[in-house]
Protein backbone atom coordinates (compact mmCIF):
# COMPACT_ATOMS: atom_id res chain seq x y z
CA UNK A 1 0.00 0.00 0.00
CA UNK A 2 2.79 2.44 0.88
CA UNK A 3 4.79 1.40 -2.19
CA UNK A 4 1.80 2.24 -4.37
CA UNK A 5 1.49 5.57 -2.57
CA UNK A 6 5.11 6.42 -3.41
CA UNK A 7 5.01 5.09 -6.96
CA UNK A 8 1.72 6.79 -7.89
CA UNK A 9 2.79 10.29 -6.78
CA UNK A 10 5.56 12.51 -8.02
CA UNK A 11 7.64 14.98 -6.04
CA UNK A 12 5.43 17.79 -7.28
CA UNK A 13 2.35 15.97 -5.96
CA UNK A 14 3.95 15.66 -2.51
CA UNK A 15 4.97 19.31 -2.60
CA UNK A 16 1.48 20.47 -3.54
CA UNK A 17 -0.03 18.24 -0.84
CA UNK A 18 2.33 19.58 1.85
CA UNK A 19 1.75 23.21 0.82
CA UNK A 20 -2.02 22.70 0.73
CA UNK A 21 -2.03 21.04 4.14
CA UNK A 22 0.07 23.85 5.67
CA UNK A 23 -2.06 26.54 4.01
CA UNK A 24 -5.31 25.01 5.27
CA UNK A 25 -3.87 24.70 8.80
CA UNK A 26 -2.79 28.35 8.86
CA UNK A 27 -6.12 29.42 7.42
CA UNK A 28 -8.10 27.48 10.02
CA UNK A 29 -5.93 28.76 12.89
CA UNK A 30 -6.38 32.34 11.69
CA UNK A 31 -10.12 31.83 11.30
CA UNK A 32 -10.33 30.35 14.83
CA UNK A 33 -8.46 33.34 16.26
CA UNK A 34 -10.65 35.86 14.44
CA UNK A 35 -13.89 34.19 15.53
CA UNK A 36 -12.80 33.94 19.16
CA UNK A 37 -11.57 37.54 19.16
CA UNK A 38 -14.91 38.72 17.75
CA UNK A 39 -16.93 36.69 20.25
CA UNK A 40 -14.88 38.04 23.16
CA UNK A 41 -15.61 41.58 22.06
CA UNK A 42 -19.31 40.86 21.60
CA UNK A 43 -19.59 39.01 24.92
CA UNK A 44 -18.30 42.03 26.84
CA UNK A 45 -20.96 44.33 25.37
CA UNK A 46 -24.03 42.06 25.68
CA UNK A 47 -25.89 40.44 28.55
CA UNK A 48 -27.05 37.33 26.70
CA UNK A 49 -25.41 33.97 27.34
CA UNK A 50 -25.50 32.78 23.71
CA UNK A 51 -22.29 34.56 22.75
CA UNK A 52 -20.66 33.43 25.99
CA UNK A 53 -21.73 29.87 25.21
CA UNK A 54 -20.29 30.00 21.68
CA UNK A 55 -17.08 31.55 22.98
CA UNK A 56 -16.63 28.89 25.63
CA UNK A 57 -17.43 26.01 23.27
CA UNK A 58 -15.31 27.21 20.34
CA UNK A 59 -12.36 27.84 22.66
CA UNK A 60 -12.30 24.06 23.14
CA UNK A 61 -11.31 23.60 19.48
CA UNK A 62 -8.15 21.52 19.53
CA UNK A 63 -5.16 21.76 17.25
CA UNK A 64 -5.86 18.10 16.55
CA UNK A 65 -8.91 19.05 14.51
CA UNK A 66 -7.01 21.73 12.59
CA UNK A 67 -4.23 19.27 11.81
CA UNK A 68 -6.67 16.55 10.79
CA UNK A 69 -8.57 18.87 8.42
CA UNK A 70 -5.33 20.20 6.89
CA UNK A 71 -3.90 16.73 6.29
CA UNK A 72 -7.21 15.43 4.99
CA UNK A 73 -7.56 18.25 2.46
CA UNK A 74 -3.88 17.95 1.53
CA UNK A 75 -4.30 14.22 0.87
CA UNK A 76 -6.67 15.04 -1.99
CA UNK A 77 -3.67 16.28 -4.00
CA UNK A 78 -2.26 12.74 -3.86
CA UNK A 79 -3.32 9.55 -5.58
CA UNK A 80 -4.10 7.20 -2.71
CA UNK A 81 -4.64 3.44 -2.84
CA UNK A 82 -8.24 2.45 -2.14
CA UNK A 83 -7.42 0.80 1.18
CA UNK A 84 -5.36 3.78 2.39
CA UNK A 85 -8.02 6.25 1.25
CA UNK A 86 -10.57 4.35 3.33
CA UNK A 87 -8.39 4.62 6.44
CA UNK A 88 -7.72 8.31 5.84
CA UNK A 89 -11.48 8.92 5.78
CA UNK A 90 -11.92 6.95 8.98
CA UNK A 91 -9.14 8.77 10.80
CA UNK A 92 -10.57 12.12 9.71
CA UNK A 93 -14.04 11.18 10.98
CA UNK A 94 -12.55 9.96 14.26
CA UNK A 95 -10.83 13.32 14.67
CA UNK A 96 -14.14 15.07 14.03
CA UNK A 97 -15.91 12.84 16.58
CA UNK A 98 -13.24 13.60 19.17
CA UNK A 99 -13.61 17.31 18.55
CA UNK A 100 -17.39 17.05 18.86
CA UNK A 101 -16.80 15.32 22.20
CA UNK A 102 -14.66 18.24 23.40
CA UNK A 103 -17.31 20.71 22.26
CA UNK A 104 -20.14 18.76 23.89
CA UNK A 105 -18.23 18.38 27.16
CA UNK A 106 -17.40 22.07 27.31
CA UNK A 107 -20.97 23.05 26.38
CA UNK A 108 -22.41 20.76 29.08
CA UNK A 109 -20.17 22.26 31.76
CA UNK A 110 -21.05 25.79 30.64
CA UNK A 111 -24.78 25.03 30.76
CA UNK A 112 -24.53 23.49 34.23
CA UNK A 113 -22.53 26.42 35.56
CA UNK A 114 -24.95 28.93 34.09
CA UNK A 115 -27.95 26.98 35.39
CA UNK A 116 -26.68 26.64 38.96
CA UNK A 117 -25.33 30.18 39.03
CA UNK A 118 -28.94 31.43 39.09
CA UNK A 119 -29.55 31.29 42.83
CA UNK A 120 -28.96 32.96 46.12
CA UNK A 121 -25.51 33.24 47.60
CA UNK A 122 -26.50 31.08 50.57
CA UNK A 123 -26.78 28.09 48.20
CA UNK A 124 -23.19 28.37 47.04
CA UNK A 125 -22.17 25.14 48.77
CA UNK A 126 -25.11 23.25 47.29
CA UNK A 127 -24.37 24.54 43.79
CA UNK A 128 -20.71 23.58 44.05
CA UNK A 129 -21.50 20.06 45.19
CA UNK A 130 -24.24 19.48 42.62
CA UNK A 131 -22.18 20.97 39.80
CA UNK A 132 -19.18 18.74 40.49
CA UNK A 133 -21.26 15.55 40.57
CA UNK A 134 -23.41 16.30 37.52
CA UNK A 135 -20.40 17.53 35.53
CA UNK A 136 -18.56 14.29 36.17
CA UNK A 137 -21.54 12.10 35.25
CA UNK A 138 -22.32 14.22 32.19
CA UNK A 139 -18.75 13.93 30.90
CA UNK A 140 -18.87 10.18 31.41
CA UNK A 141 -22.01 9.94 29.25
CA UNK A 142 -20.56 12.20 26.54
CA UNK A 143 -17.31 10.26 26.22
CA UNK A 144 -19.07 6.89 26.27
CA UNK A 145 -21.12 8.07 23.28
CA UNK A 146 -17.95 9.37 21.61
CA UNK A 147 -16.23 6.01 22.13
CA UNK A 148 -19.18 4.09 20.69
CA UNK A 149 -19.28 6.39 17.65
CA UNK A 150 -15.56 5.90 17.05
CA UNK A 151 -15.90 2.11 17.29
CA UNK A 152 -18.84 2.18 14.89
CA UNK A 153 -16.79 4.24 12.45
CA UNK A 154 -14.03 1.63 12.62
CA UNK A 155 -16.49 -1.04 11.51
CA UNK A 156 -17.12 -2.70 14.87
CA UNK A 157 -20.67 -3.92 15.46
CA UNK A 158 -21.68 -1.54 18.22
CA UNK A 159 -25.15 -3.07 18.60
CA UNK A 160 -23.73 -6.46 19.49
CA UNK A 161 -21.17 -4.78 21.74
CA UNK A 162 -23.82 -2.80 23.60
CA UNK A 163 -25.96 -5.94 23.99
CA UNK A 164 -22.97 -7.84 25.36
CA UNK A 165 -22.17 -4.99 27.70
CA UNK A 166 -25.81 -4.94 28.81
CA UNK A 167 -25.75 -8.60 29.77
CA UNK A 168 -22.41 -8.17 31.45
CA UNK A 169 -23.63 -4.98 33.07
CA UNK A 170 -26.44 -6.87 34.82
CA UNK A 171 -23.92 -9.27 36.33
CA UNK A 172 -21.65 -6.40 37.32
CA UNK A 173 -24.58 -4.50 38.81
CA UNK A 174 -25.51 -7.48 40.97
CA UNK A 175 -21.92 -7.88 42.10
CA UNK A 176 -21.40 -4.17 42.75
CA UNK A 177 -24.84 -3.20 44.02
CA UNK A 178 -23.36 -1.49 47.09
CA UNK A 179 -21.17 0.71 44.90
CA UNK A 180 -24.09 1.50 42.60
CA UNK A 181 -26.25 2.23 45.64
CA UNK A 182 -23.69 4.78 46.82
CA UNK A 183 -23.53 6.23 43.30
CA UNK A 184 -27.28 6.78 43.12
CA UNK A 185 -27.22 8.08 46.69
CA UNK A 186 -24.70 10.72 45.61
CA UNK A 187 -27.11 11.76 42.85
CA UNK A 188 -29.88 12.01 45.43
CA UNK A 189 -27.68 14.21 47.61
CA UNK A 190 -26.83 16.40 44.63
CA UNK A 191 -30.45 16.85 43.56
CA UNK A 192 -32.36 16.81 46.86
CA UNK A 193 -29.63 18.65 48.84
CA UNK A 194 -30.31 17.40 52.40
CA UNK A 195 -26.98 19.02 53.22
CA UNK A 196 -24.19 20.79 51.37
CA UNK A 197 -20.49 21.34 51.86
CA UNK A 198 -19.95 23.44 54.98
CA UNK A 199 -23.07 22.28 56.85
CA UNK A 200 -22.74 20.90 60.39
CA UNK A 201 -24.76 17.68 60.62
CA UNK A 202 -25.41 14.98 63.22
CA UNK A 203 -26.14 11.35 62.27
CA UNK A 204 -26.70 9.18 65.30
CA UNK A 205 -23.50 9.31 67.32
CA UNK A 206 -21.48 10.94 64.52
CA UNK A 207 -21.30 14.68 63.99
CA UNK A 208 -19.14 17.04 61.99
CA UNK A 209 -18.86 19.59 59.20
CA UNK A 210 -19.32 18.32 55.63
CA UNK A 211 -16.02 18.66 53.75
CA UNK A 212 -16.54 16.59 50.60
CA UNK A 213 -19.34 14.68 48.87
CA UNK A 214 -18.01 12.07 46.46
CA UNK A 215 -19.53 9.39 44.28
CA UNK A 216 -19.23 6.76 47.03
CA UNK A 217 -18.50 8.48 50.32
CA UNK A 218 -19.12 11.69 52.21
CA UNK A 219 -16.41 13.10 54.47
CA UNK A 220 -17.07 14.95 57.71
CA UNK A 221 -14.64 16.85 59.91
CA UNK A 222 -15.54 16.09 63.53
CA UNK A 223 -15.29 18.52 66.42
CA UNK A 224 -12.25 16.67 67.76
CA UNK A 225 -10.44 17.10 64.44
CA UNK A 226 -10.49 13.66 62.81
CA UNK A 227 -12.13 12.96 59.47
CA UNK A 228 -15.23 10.76 59.41
CA UNK A 229 -15.84 8.90 56.13
CA UNK A 230 -19.35 7.58 55.62
CA UNK A 231 -21.01 5.67 52.79
CA UNK A 232 -23.54 7.78 50.88
CA UNK A 233 -26.12 5.01 50.97
CA UNK A 234 -25.80 4.52 54.73
CA UNK A 235 -25.86 8.26 55.23
CA UNK A 236 -29.19 8.75 53.46
CA UNK A 237 -30.73 5.91 55.47
CA UNK A 238 -29.99 7.80 58.70
CA UNK A 239 -31.86 10.67 60.30
CA UNK A 240 -29.85 13.79 59.56
CA UNK A 241 -29.89 16.81 61.87
CA UNK A 242 -28.67 19.80 59.87
CA UNK A 243 -27.73 22.56 62.29
CA UNK A 244 -26.42 24.91 59.60
CA UNK A 245 -29.98 25.52 58.35
CA UNK A 246 -31.34 26.67 61.69
CA UNK A 247 -32.96 30.08 61.50
CA UNK A 248 -32.89 30.43 65.28
CA UNK A 249 -31.45 28.37 68.11
CA UNK A 250 -33.82 27.68 71.04
CA UNK A 251 -32.29 27.82 74.50
CA UNK A 252 -33.94 26.55 77.69
CA UNK A 253 -32.32 26.97 81.09
CA UNK A 254 -33.38 26.61 84.73
CA UNK A 255 -32.22 28.33 87.91
CA UNK A 256 -33.13 27.77 91.55
CA UNK A 257 -33.29 30.12 94.53
CA UNK A 258 -33.44 29.34 98.23
CA UNK A 259 -36.69 28.57 100.03
CA UNK A 260 -36.37 31.61 102.29
CA UNK A 261 -36.72 34.01 99.35
CA UNK A 262 -39.71 36.34 99.93
CA UNK A 263 -42.70 36.18 97.59
CA UNK A 264 -42.20 39.72 96.30
CA UNK A 265 -38.67 38.82 95.19
CA UNK A 266 -39.95 35.62 93.58
CA UNK A 267 -42.30 37.80 91.51
CA UNK A 268 -39.32 39.94 90.48
CA UNK A 269 -37.15 37.07 89.20
CA UNK A 270 -38.97 36.53 85.82
CA UNK A 271 -38.57 40.26 85.09
CA UNK A 272 -34.86 40.10 85.91
CA UNK A 273 -34.46 37.15 83.55
CA UNK A 274 -36.33 38.99 80.80
CA UNK A 275 -34.13 42.05 81.24
CA UNK A 276 -30.99 39.92 81.03
CA UNK A 277 -32.18 38.28 77.79
CA UNK A 278 -33.47 41.42 76.06
CA UNK A 279 -30.19 43.17 76.80
CA UNK A 280 -28.53 40.85 74.24
CA UNK A 281 -28.85 41.98 70.61
CA UNK A 282 -28.70 38.40 69.27
CA UNK A 283 -31.36 37.03 71.65
CA UNK A 284 -35.17 37.07 71.60
CA UNK A 285 -37.02 36.51 74.89
CA UNK A 286 -39.84 33.96 74.94
CA UNK A 287 -40.88 33.24 78.55
CA UNK A 288 -39.79 32.91 82.18
CA UNK A 289 -41.87 31.26 84.94
CA UNK A 290 -41.76 30.03 88.52
CA UNK A 291 -41.90 26.39 87.53
CA UNK A 292 -41.90 24.16 90.60
CA UNK A 293 -40.91 23.51 94.18
CA UNK A 294 -37.72 21.52 94.03
CA UNK A 295 -36.10 19.30 96.65
CA UNK A 296 -33.92 22.13 97.88
CA UNK A 297 -34.83 25.12 95.71
CA UNK A 298 -37.61 27.16 94.15
CA UNK A 299 -37.15 26.45 90.44
CA UNK A 300 -37.56 28.92 87.58
CA UNK A 301 -37.52 28.00 83.89
CA UNK A 302 -36.76 30.39 81.02
CA UNK A 303 -36.77 30.09 77.23
CA UNK A 304 -35.21 32.40 74.68
CA UNK A 305 -34.05 32.22 71.06
CA UNK A 306 -30.69 33.13 69.59
CA UNK A 307 -31.15 34.77 66.21
CA UNK A 308 -27.98 33.22 64.75
CA UNK A 309 -27.42 29.45 64.39
CA UNK A 310 -23.70 29.66 65.17
CA UNK A 311 -22.93 27.73 68.34
CA UNK A 312 -20.23 30.15 69.48
CA UNK A 313 -22.74 33.01 69.31
CA UNK A 314 -25.18 30.89 71.33
CA UNK A 315 -22.60 30.30 74.07
CA UNK A 316 -21.58 33.96 74.13
CA UNK A 317 -25.22 34.98 74.64
CA UNK A 318 -25.76 32.38 77.36
CA UNK A 319 -22.63 33.53 79.17
CA UNK A 320 -23.70 37.18 79.04
CA UNK A 321 -27.15 36.29 80.39
CA UNK A 322 -25.68 34.25 83.24
CA UNK A 323 -23.34 37.07 84.25
CA UNK A 324 -26.17 39.58 84.15
CA UNK A 325 -28.33 37.35 86.38
CA UNK A 326 -25.52 37.01 88.91
CA UNK A 327 -25.22 40.78 89.13
CA UNK A 328 -29.00 41.35 89.26
CA UNK A 329 -29.56 38.73 91.98
CA UNK A 330 -26.73 40.22 94.04
CA UNK A 331 -28.28 43.70 93.79
CA UNK A 332 -31.66 42.40 95.04
CA UNK A 333 -30.18 40.05 97.70
CA UNK A 334 -31.53 36.95 96.01
CA UNK A 335 -29.53 33.80 96.75
CA UNK A 336 -29.04 30.94 94.33
CA UNK A 337 -29.90 27.57 95.81
CA UNK A 338 -27.44 24.74 96.12
CA UNK A 339 -28.10 21.10 97.08
CA UNK A 340 -28.80 20.72 100.85
CA UNK A 341 -30.29 18.09 103.20
CA UNK A 342 -32.18 18.83 106.44
CA UNK A 343 -32.19 16.09 109.14
CA UNK A 344 -34.86 16.19 111.92
CA UNK A 345 -33.76 14.28 115.09
CA UNK A 346 -36.36 12.98 117.63
CA UNK A 347 -34.76 12.88 121.15
CA UNK A 348 -37.16 10.23 122.44
CA UNK A 349 -36.14 7.84 119.71
CA UNK A 350 -32.42 8.09 120.55
CA UNK A 351 -31.13 5.70 123.29
CA UNK A 352 -29.33 7.35 126.21
CA UNK A 353 -31.23 10.63 126.04
CA UNK A 354 -33.62 11.35 129.00
CA UNK A 355 -37.34 11.47 128.33
CA UNK A 356 -39.32 14.46 129.54
CA UNK A 357 -42.93 13.39 130.00
CA UNK A 358 -44.11 16.88 130.79
CA UNK A 359 -43.21 18.13 127.36
CA UNK A 360 -43.39 16.98 123.81
CA UNK A 361 -40.30 15.23 122.38
CA UNK A 362 -37.79 17.87 121.37
CA UNK A 363 -36.90 18.02 117.71
CA UNK A 364 -33.38 19.02 116.78
CA UNK A 365 -32.67 20.25 113.27
CA UNK A 366 -29.34 19.79 111.54
CA UNK A 367 -28.58 21.11 108.10
CA UNK A 368 -25.69 19.75 106.06
CA UNK A 369 -24.55 21.06 102.71
CA UNK A 370 -23.58 18.79 99.86
CA UNK A 371 -21.48 19.96 96.94
CA UNK A 372 -23.49 20.75 93.84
Amino acid sequence: MFRQLIDNNTLNDWTYAALAAAAFMLLLLALRWLVLHYLKRVAKSTETVIDDFLLDVLSATRVLLVTAIGLYLGSHFLTLPASLEKWVDRIFIIALILQVGFWASRGLIFWLRNHFAQGEEVDQGARTMTLSLLSFLGRVVVWVLVLLSMLDNLGINVTALVASLGIGGIAIALAAQNILGDLFASLTIAIDKPFVIGDFIILGSEMGTVEHVGLKTTRLRSLSGEQIIMSNNDLLQSRIHNYKRMDERRALFAIGVTYDTPAEKLELIPKLIEQAVTAQTDARFDRAHFKSFGAFSLDFEAVYYVRKPDYNVFMDVQQAINLQLVRSFAEHSIEFAFPTQTLHLNHSAIPGLPNRPDTQPEAATETSSLPA
